[in-house]
C-alpha cells in the first residue's frame, strides 16, 4: 500500500477550530518556508470562515493573504473548502457567480477544492466541480458525514460513486462534528475503497477524543491522506496531532515519510503564536463526548456560547443542546455543517430564548422550508412548514436553475468601490462587511480589532468588580447581571447584561473620546451611556423584537396601512436574518428605526394604530 499523505490544516480549520478564526497573515509568512519544505500533500488556507473573519475583524484582503501564501509556499499544493452552490456565503450563487470565484480562487493561488453541499444535495456541487476541472486544478468531492435514521453507509458510498462518476478527483469524507467511531470508520472505509478507484481522504475533528483511532483505521481500510493539525493547534474540537499521527505510522507500511524533528519546530513557533490570540480561546475546545448524543460540531458549540453570552443566556446553554437535536428532525435531519449548522442552531437558540417553538422563524429557516437550499435528507415537519411558508410549493429542482447571472448586477451595485473582479466577488460573498471592508480601504481607515494583551503584560492590580447588583434609579429598583463583553471595535464596545432577566445590550464608549471634549455629531449623552431613546412597548400596536438585534433593513414607512403579519423590519442576530411582522393591522404611526441601528427587546420600534 502506498504511503499515507498528509493535509495539515493549521492555516484554516486548526485556528478557526481554537482561536475563532483569528490568525492574521502576518504570524503564518513567517513559519511559512519550513511548511513548505515538511512534504504536506497540501496546506489547507481558505474557506468560508478565513474569508469572513479577513474582511470583518482583521481588515485584510483575503485575496492578498492568498497571493502572499502562493508566493512563500513554491512546493506545496494549496486548499480550500467550498461549499458548493454556497461558495462561501450563506446562499445559493447562480452558476456565472460560481465559474468567476473557482477561476480567481486558482488564478490566485488554490490547486486542491474541496467541494461538499451541506444537504449533500450532490446537484448543488456539480458545476462548482466542472469549474475546477476547467481550471486545471484538483477537485475533491467531501461528503458531509453525519447519522440519523436515513443516514447510513449505503447511502455515502452511492454519494462517492455519484462523485466519481461526475468527475472528482479524490473523495474526501468530512467528518465536522467528529461523530465517526474507529469501527465505524473501517467499516465504512472499506466499502468505499471497494466502490471507487479514486483515492480517500478522511476529516474528522477531535472533539470526542476519538480522532487518532478513527485515522488508524481508515487508513488500515483505505484511506491514503488524512488531515491533521500542528499540535499546538491540534486537539478538542480541531484535528488529531500531525506530529503524533506521523510518529503512530513511523516504520510502518503506512509511513507518511515525513520529519518528525522538522514538524516540532513548526509546533514551537504556532505554540508562541498562540498567545498572541488568548483573548478568542474558547472553554469548549476540550474532549466533549456530548457529540456522540447531541451531534453538534466543536465548532457550533462555541459559537452557540458566543451567541448565548450576547443574549445574556449562557446559562441556558443545555436547553439549547436539548433542542438542537429536536430542530434538526423538524428539518428532515440536515447533517449539522455550514450553513446548516448555523441555521438549526439559531433557530433552536431562538425556540429557547422565545419561550415557543418557531414563535419567531429565521429567514434561512423559511428559505431551507422552501427549497432554496436543496432537498432535504428526509421529508420536514409539515407543521412547522406551513407556519413557515403557508401553503407555498416548495422548489423540486436545483435551487440555482432559479437564479438569474449576478455578475453584472453585482459589479453595477459595488460600482467604483471594487478595483478587481476579486473586489466583486469579496462584495458578493459578504454583501454589508465586503461593502464596509472596501469603502474603509478607499478611505484609508482599515484597522484590524485590538488584541489584547497577555495577563503578564497587564497591570496586576485586580479588584473585585461585581458582576450581579441592583441598581436604583428614579425611585426604580433594577437587578443587573454582567453576562460578558465583547471586543473592542476602534471606539466602542459591547457589554452584555440582563436587566430584570431581560438580555440587554450596552455600548461603552472608551474612556479617552469621552472626554476629549469633541463628541462625534449626534452622539448624545444618553447613547454614551447606553441608554435608547425608544419607549418600552405597551399595546399591541408597538412593533418590537425577541431579542438583541441590529436592523438589516426598515419594509415600512410613517403613513403605510399594514395587515396583521405584514413585513415591517429585517433584523439580523447570530449571523440570521429574521423577519418582524405586524402584530396587528393599521396605520404606521411612528418608525424609531433605522437600517444598522442595534435594538434590544420591549424597545417600541415601529407604531401601528
Amino acid at each position: 500500500m502506498a504511503k499515507v499523505q498528509i493535509t495539515e490544516t493549521v492555516l484554516r480549520d486548526g485556528h478557526q477550530s481554537l482561536i475563532a478564526t483569528r490568525m492574521r497573515t502576518e504570524d503564518m509568512l513567517p513559519i511559512c518556508d519550513k511548511l513548505d519544505k515538511a512534504g504536506f500533500w497540501s496546506l489547507e488556507v481558505w474557506g468560508g470562515a478565513t474569508f469572513d473573519a479577513c474582511i470583518r475583524f482583521l481588515k485584510e484582503d483575503p485575496w492578498e493573504r492568498l497571493r502572499q501564501l502562493r508566493e512563500v509556499l513554491p512546493n506545496t499544493p494549496l486548499q480550500m473548502l467550498l461549499r458548493g452552490q454556497n461558495l462561501l456565503g450563506y446562499r445559493h450563487y447562480s452558476d456565472d457567480v460560481v465559474k468567476a470565484f473557482v477561476k480567481k480562487a486558482a488564478n490566485n493561488g488554490i490547486d486542491v477544492f474541496r467541494i461538499f453541499d451541506a444537504l449533500n444535495d450532490i446537484r448543488n456541487i456539480r458545476v462548482a466541480v466542472e469549474s475546477v476541472k476547467e481550471a486545471g486544478k484538483h477537485a475533491q468531492g467531501a461528503i458531509s458525514y453525519t447519522t440519523s435514521p436515513v443516514h447510513g453507509i449505503p447511502q455515502f458510498v452511492a454519494l462517492a460513486k455519484e462523485m466519481e462518476s461526475m468527475g472528482c478527483d479524490s473523495i474526501a469524507i468530512k467528518d465536522m462534528a467528529g461523530l465517526l467511531t474507529p469501527m465505524t470508520s473501517a467499516e465504512l472505509f472499506s466499502e468505499l475503497s471497494g466502490a471507487v478507484k479514486v483515492p480517500l481522504q478522511l476529516h474528522t475533528h477531535a472533539t470526542a477524543g476519538l480522532s487518532e483511532m478513527c485515522h488508524l483505521k481508515a487508513i488500515e481500510h483505505g484511506a491514503s491522506i488524512i488531515d491533521t493539525a500542528i499540535s499546538a493547534f491540534a486537539g478538542g474540537t480541531s484535528h488529531a496531532p500531525t506530529e503524533s499521527m506521523v510518529a503512530a505510522l513511523w516504520g510502518t507500511e503506512y509511513d507518511t515519510g515525513l520529519d518528525l524533528q522538522h514538524l516540532q519546530e513548526i509546533g514551537f513557533y504556532f505554540h508562541e503564536v498562540r498567545k498572541k490570540y488568548h483573548q478568542f480561546e474558547s472553554e469548549y475546545t476540550g474532549v466533549d463526548t456530548r457529540v456522540q448524543v447531541n451531534q453538534v460540531p466543536g465548532g457550533m458549540i462555541s459559537n452557540l456560547s458566543n451567541q448565548l453570552k450576547e443574549q445574556g443566556a449562557l446559562n441556558r446553554m443545555s436547553e439549547v443542546l436539548e433542542e438542537i437535536p429536536r430542530v434538526r428532525e423538524d428539518l428532515g435531519y440536515p447533517p449539522l455543517v455550514t450553513p446548516t449548522s448555523q441555521i438549526v442552531g439559531t433557530q433552536a437558540v431562538l425556540n429557547v430564548l422565545t419561550g415557543t417553538r418557531y414563535k419567531n422563524i429565521t429567514n434561512e429557516v423559511k428559505y431551507y422550508l422552501q427549497g432554496r437550499y436543496g432537498k432535504s435528507p428526509a421529508p420536514v415537519n409539515s407543521v412547522v412548514r406551513q407556519q413557515a411558508i403557508g401553503n407555498e410549493d416548495a422548489i423540486e429542482r436545483r435551487p440555482a436553475d432559479l437564479l438569474k447571472p449576478e455578475m453584472h448586477r453585482l459589479q453595477e451595485e459595488i460600482g467604483a468601490l471594487a478595483k478587481t473582479d476579486e473586489d466583486v466577488l469579496t462584495y458578493a460573498m459578504f454583501p454589508d462587511v465586503g461593502r464596509d471592508f472596501l469603502e474603509q480601504r478607499a478611505a484609508g481607515e482599515l484597522k484590524p480589532e485590538p488584541l489584547e494583551p497577555l495577563p503578564s503584560e497587564e497591570n496586576h492590580q485586580v479588584s473585585a468588580v461585581p458582576t450581579e447588583f441592583n441598581v436604583s434609579l428614579h425611585g426604580e429598583t433594577y437587578h443587573i447581571k454582567l453576562t460578558g463583553s465583547g471586543h473592542k471595535n476602534q471606539q466602542h464596545r459591547p457589554f452584555y447584561a440582563t436587566v430584570d432577566g431581560v438580555p440587554e445590550e450596552i455600548d461603552v464608549e472608551i474612556l479617552e473620546e469621552l472626554f476629549s471634549g469633541t463628541p462625534r455629531e449626534g452622539f448624545t449623552p444618553a447613547a454614551r451611556a447606553g441608554q435608547s431613546q425608544r419607549p418600552r412597548a405597551t399595546r399591541p400596536g408597538q412593533v418590537t423584537t425577541s431579542m438583541p438585534a441590529t436592523v438589516v433593513d426598515v419594509l415600512a414607512s410613517e403613513g403605510d396601512e399594514v395587515k396583521a403579519g405584514d413585513p415591517i423590519l429585517i433584523t439580523e442576530a447570530m449571523k440570521m436574518e429574521s423577519e418582524i411582522q405586524a402584530p396587528v393591522a393599521g396605520k404606521v404611526t411612528a418608525v424609531r428605526v433605522t437600517k444598522g441601528d442595534r435594538v434590544n427587546p420591549d424597545e417600541a420600534l415601529v407604531d401601528i394604530e
